[in-house]
């Protein structure tokens, strides 16, 4: 069966619109929640034998003078995030928990100080915007002789915009998340990012490099043709591939616990909006692109 994705693009290019638009809107309404690793602050894990509520955790935080703490729950510990503490706050915290729910073991303290969050944003930042530039420096050197339909340059420019645009949707939908459900940006948020990064390029580079090889071939004096043709052939692969890591992922999502939840959701995201982008806008996009060169 002929899918005529090339033919339809248009309606494709719509919906990665709408896409973007909510993603933009996310991000300036409710924008990114900054965990402790880049605005500093203290993490505390502790296990709790009485299994207390949520909110009778928040009422004994609260009552400790800590009204500004995030707890979440886990089966096996919970978790307080807050503003930087002393030692004393602290033990304050620990002896708060020990008096209203009685036997509480310690498992993991980490403090960070402003400073470093400070720098590792940035470090954040400098790693996703080196990265794109690298990928785009190798993509246009690994096509080049991709034949004269199109130029390796323009390929690398088209997988570079594929991958912002995957990331800034999952990003989007991830604002939108942290709004409702408090997701906090932190490192494993950078992780994430850069894991879609890379999962985005691999996918769409699988398709482009099909184009590639049926270029050589000349199956086709029509590009719209040969990109169909390309999407067809790989088509199956994509699939297989993107459900085989979101069942991997899915399982982390549902039994991985709280901690790496909001991490496997991001990626989770990533990948179904890669897989689309990979097959409904990456590669039509080459014949967009060579439309416009020829005006």
């Amino acid at each position: 069966m002929k899918l005529n994705i090339v033919k339809h693009r248009k309606g494709w290019y719509i919906v990665s619109a709408v896409l973007m638009a909510v993603s933009l809107l996310a991000l300036i309404g409710f924008g990114l929640k900054p965990g402790i690793d880049f605005t500093g602050g203290a993490l505390l894990e502790v296990a709790i034998e009485s299994k207390p509520s949520h909110g009778q955790l928040q009422e004994t935080l609260a009552a400790s003078g800590h009204k500004e703490a995030i707890v979440q729950v886990s089966n096996d510990s919970v978790l307080v995030r807050t503003v930087p503490l002393t030692e004393e706050q602290h033990q304050n915290i620990l002896a708060s928990f020990e008096k209203a729910f009685g036997k509480t073991t310690e498992l993991k303290f980490d403090s960070i100080g402003p400073v470093i969050g400070n720098e590792l944003r940035r470090t954040a930042f400098l790693a996703i915007f080196a990265s794109l530039v690298l990928i785009g420096a190798y993509i246009s050197w690994a096509f080049r002789g991709a034949g004269d339909f199109i130029s390796s340059k323009k390929i690398a420019l088209l997988t570079v915009i594929k991958t912002v645009h995957d990331v800034f949707i999952s990003v989007g939908a991830y604002a939108i998340l942290g709004y409702f459900f408090g997701y906090e940006m932190d490192t494993a948020f950078v992780a994430a990012t850069l894991t879609i990064l890379g999962y985005s390029i691999n996918d769409g580079v699988v398709v482009l490099d099909r184009t590639r090889e049926n270029l050589k071939k000349r199956i086709s004096s029509h590009l719209s043709e040969v990109v169909d043709v390309s999407i067809e052939q790989t088509l199956a692969r994509s699939i297989n591939t993107s459900v085989t890591v979101f069942l991997a992922l899915l399982a982390v999502f549902l039994f991985g616990g709280e901690t790496t939840r909001p991490f496997a959701m991001l990626l989770l995201i990533g990948v179904a909006v890669g897989t689309y982008s990979s097959v409904f806008i990456a590669s039509p996009a080459l014949v967009t692109l060579e439309k416009w060169g020829k005006k």
